[in-house]
């Protein structure tokens, strides 16, 4: 795919512009991306062997002969863009760099991901097999081609660990590497992105991009930004692009706004909430209102309507202000019932911060809007953050199809290949695994009640430990590792616990987390983005264990959590642990009651296998279901807004 050639000017690289193809022509190229490439495995075979000679021919030369190759190449690329012909001395460039300084060889599979990604495609590669060099490979080639690349990645530890690791082979081939981490000003972050390679978060990277939109609105006025550097932009455009865990940032965060806001006292606002709160307490379940668990909101029935009404009365509230409070009130009720502590948030040092429910990691910096962090911070006994003005706002959905080239990886990719293709234009290709798979799937095992559930996980931890294997025991929040961890202590097992709480020692639990003997309880955060080693003597053994106590609402969640193990052809096993009156279950009661009365007839009352797996699949399916259509709802809610503000502006 030829790219533009770089500008002169600081802010000169072009992005892809706001307004959406037609439908029509959005659905046929949908349609053509997912099919798939004819002479693909031919191409590969060829693609393979020219790397492989160029390599060679690099090996043999001198550094004076390397270094004439190396400007050769980047003289190419600046002429013809990524073309293909010119790739796989690109990418024996890279490898080279990498095999000189960091004493890695990339393997067949990490070249394949590489080419893929800079195809404009994702790669769905095993957990395990090296994504990090691959990333390296790909985004060192664009660097070469002279155009700004941004390697998006899951947190601020890995974008310090990554860029720190390959800085040297970067250097190798010419190219600087910058880092963008919260902590971090103005002048730190355009020094960044003045570098051929930035690695950065997703979130600070679409803060920055919303802070340059206001700046070319002329609705910043950052006199420090401008006196040090005399421009009012950060990044140099959205030229490149490639993401590390796609899945996660283009599907499970897609419908997380990312609003750049000023917070602003608003006395008004929380006297608002406040009596929402109190009139909250006074209502009565099913007579008053109903709740809704799978949106996490609140409906009040008409006695619910008249007694808000009653309330509002009686405590004197304006009656121009009346339709905001009972609106307030609603949202009361689902803080109230529906938002729960050490799962969807935490109380640190007085502060509420949210729980990415994806990650398990703390959400820095995120809060929830329409007033719900204050009616939490009241349920809590936190003091109210006040509210906050919205300047500019975006969604994941809306900012990476500006790129002009986008690629990505992730373990996990298939299950949505349709939806990637339509939301992002994103084709897939499955890269092989470089040794045959060892991992066993352990028969599922569905409990009636949680209580059970958790008596025979730790019956099954005790006999694991006892035999020298490791053990991951994941589950679904902070409450249940919590809860794990207490039921593990009083049966005298010695374990390491890493959620919300512990994520500074996220580096050095993960690291003992595959020693013979260790448990481990955790949430999602375990182990992505980072290597659970197993020494030889436990892989010999059987390797790492994986207990999986979460009812994930999605396929690929289930197989992000199996790649923590049996990684690169090691043994290892999974088994998952469900409970009826947990999980997915608690939206669909009818069915856990129906699979209730089952277990009751059956030996130990449990069900196991593939029954287990059917009736685990049921409440999953429709999970999937349900959040892709929010993810289309919201993607036709911009499509809708561009066209009505065709003749205003862009919509962001």
């Amino acid at each position: 795919m030829p790219l533009p050639r770089p500008g002169v000017l600081h802010g000169a690289y072009p992005q892809r512009p706001d307004a959406p193809p037609p439908r029509w022509l959005a659905a046929l190229a949908t349609a053509w991306r997912l099919l798939p490439r004819p002479g693909e495995c031919l191409g590969t075979r060829r693609f393979l062997q020219a790397v492989q000679q160029a390599t060679a021919v690099l090996a043999a030369l001198p550094e004076p002969g390397r270094i004439a190759r190396l400007q050769a190449v980047r003289a190419t690329l600046a002429r013809q863009g990524l073309a293909a012909a010119v790739l796989p001395e690109a990418l024996a460039l890279a490898a080279d760099a990498a095999q000189r300084q960091l004493g890695l060889v990339p393997h067949a599979v990490q070249l394949l991901a590489a080419r893929t990604m800079l195809q404009g495609r994702l790669a769905e590669m095993a957990t395990g097999e090296g994504k990090t060099l691959a990333a390296f490979l790909a985004a060192a080639v664009a660097g070469l081609a002279g155009v700004p690349v941004h390697l998006v990645t899951a947190n601020d530890y890995l974008v310090q660990r990554d860029a720190a690791w390959l800085q040297p082979a970067y250097a190798a081939l010419g190219l600087g590497v910058g880092t963008v981490v919260q902590p971090d000003g103005p002048v730190q972050r355009m020094a960044a992105y003045r570098c051929h390679v930035t690695y950065c978060t997703a979130r600070e990277l679409v803060f920055d991009w919303l802070r340059d939109q206001l700046a070319r609105r002329g609705a910043t006025t950052d006199l420090q930004l401008r006196a040090a550097t005399g421009l009012p932009l950060l990044l140099r455009g959205l030229c490149c692009a490639f993401i590390d865990e796609a899945d996660a940032i283009l599907l499970d965060d897609a419908m997380t706004p990312l609003v750049l806001s000023h917070s602003l006292p608003d006395e008004d606002e929380l006297a608002r909430c406040r009596a929402a709160w109190r009139i909250s307490g006074l209502l009565g379940a099913r007579r008053d209102y109903r709740l809704h668990t799978a949106e996490r909101s609140a409906e009040l029935t008409e006695a619910g309507s008249a007694a808000v009404a009653a309330h509002l009365q009686r405590l004197g509230v304006a009656p121009a202000a009346r339709r905001q409070t009972t609106d307030a009130v609603r949202l009361a009720l689902a803080a109230r019932h529906l938002y729960q502590r050490d799962r969807h948030y935490l109380v640190r040092d007085g502060k509420l911060l949210l729980i990415d429910e994806t990650t398990g990691r703390v959400a820095e910096g995120r809060v929830w809007s329409r007033g719900l962090q204050a009616l939490v911070e009241l349920k809590e006994g936190c003091k109210p953050s006040g509210s906050s003005r919205t300047l500019t706002q975006t969604t994941f959905q809306r900012f990476f199809p500006r790129y002009l080239l986008l690629g990505g990886m992730s373990g996990t990719l298939n299950e949505s290949r349709a939806e990637l293709a339509t939301a992002y234009g994103l084709a897939l290709r499955r890269i092989p695994l470089r040794r045959p798979s060892r991992r066993l799937h352990r028969p599922t095992r569905l409990h009636a009640t949680d209580a059970a559930r958790w008596t025979g996980v730790v019956a099954e931890a005790q006999r694991l430990h006892a035999a020298g294997l490791p053990v991951l025991l994941a589950t679904d929040s902070v409450a249940d590792s919590e809860q794990a961890s207490a039921l593990l202590a009083r049966a005298g097992l010695p374990h390491e616990v890493l959620n919300a709480r512990h994520d500074a020692a996220e580096a050095a639990i993960v690291a003992c987390a595959g020693q013979a003997g260790a448990i481990t309880v955790a949430t999602n955060m375990a182990g992505r983005g980072t290597d659970i080693a197993v020494p030889a003597d436990v892989a010999a053994a059987g390797g790492l264990q994986i207990l999986a106590c979460q009812h994930n609402p999605a396929r690929r969640l289930d197989r992000q959590l199996a790649g923590r193990c049996a990684r690169q052809g090691q043994p290892g096993a999974v088994q998952r642990w469900l409970a009826l009156d947990a999980g997915l279950f608690l939206l669909h009661p009818r069915l856990a009651r129906a699979a209730a009365a089952l277990c009751r007839r059956l030996p130990g009352a449990v069900v196991q296998g593939p029954l287990a797996d059917l009736l685990a699949a049921l409440p999953q399916r429709l999970a999937e279901r349900h959040d892709a259509g929010r993810r289309a709802a919201l993607r036709q809610d911009d499509r809708t807004t561009c066209e009505q503000l065709g003749f205003a502006g862009p919509a962001d």
